[in-house]
């Protein structure tokens, strides 16, 4: 190939895409075709099952947001999509806690992964807040209950102008674009941090960071082996 050819090649927007691409993530380590052994664990599978729940959520959220913010009161339908995204939200939660302590037990932060660690942490506190903004936009008894109830204390604490949980509009737009925005930000954040860094080892299985999480180095070895 010519010079000039060569030059026109890392001037266009694909090359330089994979150049980013590369500077994230080393190559192979997106997708991996080995683990480690160690990931055979069953505290692996819940950062994924914690993935798998936030797709449906996001997936059934989608519908209801389409069909409307009462279309669930008077479709079968809607009653069904509803009840999906509650147990999925259900699932989300209850995968994320088991990841997070999973993760806190087994100092999760060590090789220069605190910030892997953080991403986490801080995506579980914004999902708090868009679980509590859905309560707030069931439309039924439950949610008036929830949002009397909440808005003295927030109105205590000086948010209430800014957070009103009595304005329903307002509600809405936190649950359904505001707060799932920086979800999707954090996990995203997160997965590429997990995959720069790869999963962290058990303690005492200790792997350096420049071993990406397709490799495993010589304090494994082959006593443990890989996938």
């Amino acid at each position: 190939m010519s010079a000039a050819g060569s030059e026109r090649q890392t001037r266009s927007w694909t090359s330089r895409l994979s150049g980013r691409i590369v500077g994230l993530v080393p190559k192979g380590q997106w997708l991996p075709d080995r683990q480690p052994a160690y990931v055979a664990s069953w505290i692996y599978v819940f950062g994924v099952a914690t993935l798998a729940g936030l797709v449906l959520v996001i997936a059934t959220g989608l519908i209801l947001t389409i069909g409307g913010v009462t279309w669930w009161h008077t479709s079968s339908l809607g009653h069904f999509v509803n009840s999906l995204h509650l147990w999925s939200v259900e699932l989300f939660f209850a995968a994320m806690v088991i990841h997070l302590w999973g993760k806190f037990v087994m100092s999760a932060w060590r090789g220069r992964r605190g910030l892997t660690w953080l991403t986490g942490a801080f995506c579980f506190f914004i999902s708090i807040g868009t679980a509590f903004t859905g309560y707030l936009i069931q439309t039924n008894f439950d949610s008036q209950w929830i949002s009397t109830q909440a808005k003295d204390g927030l109105n205590s604490a000086g948010i209430g102008a800014a957070f009103n949980v009595m304005n329903f509009g307002q509600m809405v737009l936190y649950h359904v674009a505001l707060l799932p925005v920086g979800v999707l930000l954090l996990v995203g954040w997160h997965i590429i941090l997990v995959r720069r860094h790869g999963v962290v080892p058990p303690v005492g299985a200790e792997v350096p960071d420049a071993v990406g999480a397709g490799s495993v180095d010589s304090t494994v070895g082959s006593e443990r082996g890989l996938r």
